[in-house]
């Protein structure tokens, strides 16, 4: 027992090479097959031209963000008397770069998977999935082998160069910092970009234009099918490599503070949560084999596929987590607290399901209401969405209660690991749907045969409801992930027992917590609505001015619509973060000013920040599974009308249907996404300054 806590690091590290190597033997594979014809490595070339430039741009601004912090952390570190490690600059920087470049390998492989996802659609609708779920493990696998690669090796470090545990758990913290600030820009900006595209795309081509999905002659096809993969790839997958990393980081810190954990057991406790991380990551990669399906499969066939590959991956992490739990003689409580989390991210999965997919009542009524008109279908969505947010909450508070009753905070923050546990193979499968979007409108733009298009269609389709599951479960591991991260911070900062519920600051905190949500939704839906705006005024400007366009005879400008989308995401992007950064810094600052005795002292304390934290997760958790939901449910309720019901595509309920879709568009991949990184960001900024507000507490 005691070799395996005192190598627990090396077992994490040796793990997390082996996860970056398979990652990259993949993609490998990936290249080596079939692209198509010229004129659909044409069309992939201009999606992967326009991914990159917009990636690279994006990079480019954060690495500005990244530098300036990391200064601010420096001067903080070495300022005496101010608790915090000048080494947490390290690790904020390497949280930076492990998230950038996981985001950019996996958006790297999706935009050049789509073209090869067409050619082997051509040949089989499995082999098709195949390719397509190939590349969403390539970014599954890299997210989690990173992040437990990163932390793996800063542990290492800190704990050689800092003396006392606690300050270099704090310092660690660092990483999930850096992470969570590539996070933001990622999610934010790539959101932008997509919906703008996409909105701007329907709005003119489908409503106006009356021309299909995914027309070469639409001048804003291309900058859609590259919002794709900015927003769904890369934007997801630094979302969820911050929440993996961010709730080992809160474990290990709880941990090494003794929360939950007996004073004998602190090794273990904190050597726990990397072998959790490191079975996850094996069974994950083991378990992608299990994705196979048949030719002429139904969406149930193509469901049931996807799985038996995530549901074989939790029950064997359900016996990792018995017996590593038995191994390090952590007790039942810590076991039990852990796969309480695991089953709580499985039955949100089913919760978002059962709200989205046209299969089940909600989304089939939610169709029915458009033959009622726009604002029918608007409204019933709004109502769809609002109820949704029962089941999830309902979920999290049995976990979190039986999280804590089994094993304290220690036992929260596990809850959050064992949620992420099997991150690898669920990224994978929410991964794979944007690029068999992707292969659909290659197909679409190449006139491939009608054969083709239904299978990419099947395929998307089914990437569709996984990709609403996985918003879900992103949604579910952020409030985890923020609650563990409010509890170290609580803990770091010595008010575990100190706050009064009743004291002002408390509940002004709270309020000031509960609004930001929306002030950060209003400012992407804004952000969403202008650069839509503009992508419309261009299209139209195209059809109005291209002699031949609409009669198939000349090319659309197809960059020109995939520059408006990069400025605009760019621009747009930078009130939103800096709202998320800048609010916990900010209320800190004045609560050390008032511990002075001075008036501020009477307006702001650590309490504030305190009731911030809750009340953003609070506010943030609802809100996201709202708008996550409500615009699953109207995309899938255009889906099921396309499929001939109510009248199918030209129908009056289609044309309803679509306006619902389009309001729904930056609701589901926009602003309900970002709120993730918002109650997260509020938390690990707090934690990384929680040594500047303990300090003379």
């Amino acid at each position: 027992m005691d070799f395996i806590i005192a190598n627990a690091n090396w077992v994490s590290l040796v793990v997390s090479v082996f996860g970056v190597v398979f990652a990259l033997v993949l993609r490998s594979w990936i290249l080596s097959q079939d692209s198509g014809n010229e004129r659909m490595m044409k069309i992939s070339g201009a999606v992967q031209k326009g991914a990159q430039a917009f990636l690279s741009r994006e990079y480019r601004a954060v690495a500005i963000f990244v530098g300036v912090v990391a200064v601010l952390l420096l001067v903080l570190g070495l300022l005496p008397g101010s608790g915090m490690s000048p080494w947490t600059v390290l690790a904020f920087v390497s949280g930076a770069v492990a998230s950038a470049l996981a985001g950019y390998i996996g958006m790297n492989v999706a935009v050049r998977s789509n073209v090869r996802t067409a050619a082997a659609a051509s040949r089989s609708l499995n082999q098709g999935l195949r390719v397509a779920f190939a590349s969403g493990t390539v970014m599954g696998t890299m997210v989690v082998a990173l992040a437990l690669l990163g932390i793996s090796i800063l542990i290492f470090v800190l704990n050689s160069v800092i003396p006392d545990r606690a300050a270099a758990a704090n310092a660690l913290a660092g990483f999930g910092f850096g992470a969570t600030s590539i996070a933001i820009f990622a999610r934010v900006g790539g959101g932008i970009f997509t919906k703008a595209a996409d909105v701007g795309a329907d709005l003119v081509g489908k409503t106006e234009a009356n021309i299909p999905e995914d027309d070469p002659r639409n001048p804003a096809v291309i900058a859609d099918n590259v919002g794709d993969n900015v927003g769904d790839v890369a934007g997801m997958g630094s979302d969820l490599f911050e929440s993996y990393a961010s709730s080992i980081i809160a474990a290990i810190a709880i941990a090494t503070l003794g929360q939950g954990v007996a004073a004998d057991r602190i090794a273990a406790g904190a050597a726990f949560p990397l072998l959790v991380a490191a079975a996850g990551l094996l069974i994950g990669v083991g378990c992608t084999y299990l994705v196979r399906t048949e030719e002429n499969a139904t969406q149930e066939n193509l469901l049931a596929s996807l799985r038996r590959g995530v549901y074989t991956a939790s029950a064997l992490v359900v016996v990792a987590v018995v017996v590593l739990g038995l191994l390090l003689d952590l007790g039942l409580g810590v076991v039990i607290a852990t796969i309480a989390g695991l089953a709580a991210g499985v039955a949100i999965g089913y919760s978002t399901e059962y709200f989205t997919s046209d299969t089940y009542r909600p989304t089939q009524e939610l169709a029915e209401s458009s033959t009622g008109g726009p604002a029918i279908i608007i409204i019933r969505g709004l109502a769809l969405g609002m109820r949704s947010t029962v089941p999830p909450v309902a979920i999290v508070v049995v976990a979190v209660l039986i999280a804590a009753y089994a094993a304290g905070l220690y036992g929260v923050a596990m809850a959050a690991v064992g949620m992420l546990a099997t991150l690898g193979i669920t990224l994978a499968t929410d991964a794979y749907g944007p690029v068999a979007d992707n292969a659909g409108g290659i197909a679409e733009m190449a006139e491939l045969e009608d054969t083709v298009r239904e299978r990419t269609d099947a395929l998307d389709s089914l990437g569709n409801t996984t990709a609403a599951t996985g918003k879900g479960f992103a949604i579910g591991s952020a409030v985890m992930t923020a609650l563990a991260l409010t509890s170290a911070f609580v803990t770091a900062t010595g008010m575990g027992t100190e706050v009064n519920i009743l004291d002002p600051r408390l509940s002004t905190g709270l309020l000031i917590g509960a609004v930001l949500p929306f002030l950060f939704s209003a400012q992407t839906m804004l952000a969403v609505g202008k650069a839509a705006q503009q992508i419309v005024v261009e299209v139209r400007r195209q059809f109005r001015e291209i002699p031949g366009l609409m009669e198939g005879k000349a090319d659309p400008d197809y960059e020109t619509c995939v520059a408006i989308s990069t400025d605009s995401a760019i621009r747009e992007m930078v009130a939103p973060a800096a709202i998320a950064v800048a609010t916990p810094i900010v209320i800190a600052l004045l609560a050390i000013i008032g511990r002075g005795g001075n008036v501020i002292g009477n307006f702001v304390g650590v309490e504030t920040l305190i009731g911030v934290l809750l009340g953003s997760l609070i506010s943030a958790f609802t809100l996201a599974v709202m708008m996550a939901n409500s615009g699953g449910a109207w995309d899938n309720a255009k889906k099921y009308i396309e499929r001939g019901n109510l009248g199918g595509k030209g129908s009056d309920a289609h044309k309803a249907a679509v306006v619902g879709d389009t309001v729904g568009d930056p609701f589901k991949d926009t602003s309900g996404p970002s709120l993730n990184i918002l109650l997260k960001l509020l938390a690990i900024v707090s934690l990384v300054i929680a040594p500047l507000l303990a300090t003379g507490a």
